[in-house]
């Protein structure tokens, strides 16, 4: 449907699962794509396939720095961006009782001061822009449960919810042309929520049909709603908060 077209996005953590379905998608409905990644040969390997409107790009999210030379690269080849999605991330099982400091703030450091880096470097490259700007950041449905074998990842995940809206806020008092809405994921078919919540056997995530309670959703579910966030078909959604889910925040598994 194209409804991207003329938009330029950037989409963290593409070389894998949510971001690489991200940022595949956009690329189909018409939007030129930065993709970024810490592991360079895997989001080298992303964009080839999508082809010259695909951007790859090595990057630690926690790199403050790094942020201001992505920004740079993306407006050097394609021009001032529109969108950002801020999807980088990790997990470390973890409780309460066993998880360590170190654990809990390299946990933080990537999903929520990632997170921050991401959405301060956006504004101040969206702001005066003359289209409709859009900023997605990953949350996950821990974010509105809870959830006890990964403390550190349900706080970070907490922080970006409460962020978004904060973020959201000060673009609507400063009339800034730029949205920022919180996506929450359940399970979702990747290779990280297979090898840390899983195991790595089982069939795929069928992408179409109906998804049985409890089941695993398919890394599109993700980014059609991705793709309607970052269009001006949402222009009117801004701070809001969207489960991703199959049910499961009203009938827990």
């Amino acid at each position: 449907m194209n409804s991207l077209t003329g938009k330029i996005a950037i989409v963290t953590g593409a070389g894998s699962g949510l971001g690489k379905a991200i940022g595949e998608t956009f690329a189909a409905e018409g939007a030129q794509v930065v993709l970024t990644d810490i592991n360079l040969e895997n989001v080298t390997n992303v964009a080839a396939q999508i082809g010259p409107q695909a951007l790859a790009l090595e990057q630690d999210v926690v790199d403050e720095k790094r942020w201001e030379d992505v920004f740079l690269e993306t407006q050097d080849t394609f021009g001032a961006p529109h969108i950002l999605v801020n999807n980088a991330g990790l997990v470390i099982p973890a409780t309460i009782e066993d998880c360590t400091l170190d654990q809990f703030r390299t946990t933080n450091a990537v999903m929520l001061e990632g997170v921050f880096l991401g959405c301060r470097a956006a504004v101040k490259a969206m702001k005066s822009s003359e289209q409709l700007c859009s900023i997605i950041n990953l949350s996950s449905m821990a974010a509105l449960q809870g959830y006890s074998p990964f403390v550190a990842y349900a706080a970070a995940k907490g922080g970006v919810r409460s962020m978004t809206k904060s973020v959201a806020l000060h673009c609507k008092e400063q009339n800034y042309p730029i949205r920022c809405n919180s996506l929450h994921p359940a399970g979702i078919d990747t290779p990280m929520v297979r090898q840390e919540a899983v195991g790595a056997s089982g069939d795929a995530t069928p992408s179409t049909g109906m998804i049985p309670l409890g089941g695993l959703g398919h890394p599109n579910d993700v980014a059609s709603l991705c793709v309607y966030l970052a269009s001006d078909g949402s222009r009117f959604m801004t701070a809001g908060e969207f489960p991703v889910d199959n049910g499961m925040l009203y009938k827990p598994a």
